[in-house]
């Protein structure tokens, strides 16, 4: 299964992670630990514009089958059940919440072979409730290159209402994706570089084009690892949005992360920094 092309999701996501994650301006602490029955416990607090906010979330694996219940502050519940492997080459995921009951969803995904060297990838998802939202997404291709393309189905409509088209081209030393979407008005470009193994060093550009405002948005940054257990990362864009991060690892698994964000083209406004504590055994 590993040979296949990836979800539809994973197109462009190598570049996404890069500008994007571990970024957060926020205080965040969170505390994981494990039981002798074999779950693990995540409890999270966050201090978000002034407001506190948390969570406690469980998981239990049996083989390959996860459970996760998650329960945060406003009395919110979802519960989440992944069953691997009931049949060969597919995941089906349930997911029910209460009490936003029309939350709820059902997922399924299955990989196969199409010929000897290329693969395909299906996933659909729906709503539960009268009107269900159905998701589709088909991913053809080989672990270094894919195709694909993800529609959404509103029955209350009784038409599409997203459909997106992407592309990608990875190797060992880098890894390029073009999506275009918002129906065809936004096509995003992105090249990611790898400075050597491991991959936490690395340099990525994304450009982003909306055709309906002739705007086009240009964003480069990367990462590099000062050494085992630190990583800087930084990203400025066209509109002068300038972030920065730097995550250490404390002890294996458990992170410290501080970002700051800074407008250049407005420097009489406040930067705003965000500091992340995750500890785990």
């Amino acid at each position: 299964m590993n040979k296949g092309p990836g979800l539809f999701t994973d197109i462009g996501k190598n570049a996404k992670d890069l500008l994007t994650k571990d970024y957060s301006y926020d205080q965040k602490f969170s505390v994981s630990t494990f039981t002798d029955a074999g779950v693990a416990l995540t409890s999270t607090a966050a201090k978000k514009g002034g407001i506190s906010t948390g969570d406690v979330a469980a998981q239990y694996k049996y083989k390959d089958h996860v459970i996760d219940v998650k329960v945060d502050t406003e009395s919110n519940i979802s519960t989440t059940v992944t069953f691997h492997e009931i049949v060969p080459s597919t995941k089906a995921i349930a997911t029910v919440k209460f009490p936003q009951y029309d939350s709820s969803k059902v997922e399924y995904l299955w990989r196969c072979n199409t010929s000897m060297n290329m693969h395909s990838t299906l996933t659909t998802a729906a709503n539960l409730n009268q009107s269900p939202v159905v998701d589709f997404s088909v991913t053809l291709g080989t672990a270094n290159f894919a195709f694909g393309v993800e529609s959404t189905y509103e029955t209350k409509l009784g038409s599409l209402t997203k459909y997106n088209a992407g592309i990608s081209v990875k190797s060992a030393d880098y890894d390029a994706s073009a999506v275009l979407a918002d129906k065809g008005d936004t096509l995003k470009g992105s090249y990611v570089h790898y400075l050597g193994l491991p991959k936490r060093s690395a340099g990525v550009i994304e450009i982003a084009r909306r055709f309906s405002t002739n705007e086009n948005t240009i964003t480069a940054g990367g990462s590099y690892a000062i050494d085992d257990l630190t990583v800087v990362k930084a990203r400025l864009n066209s509109n002068g949005k300038l972030g920065a991060l730097l995550q250490h690892e404390l002890k294996p698994k458990s992170l410290l992360t501080i970002s700051s964000e800074i407008d250049t083209k407005a420097l009489d406004k406040n930067p705003r920094f965000g500091l992340a504590l995750a500890m785990k055994p």
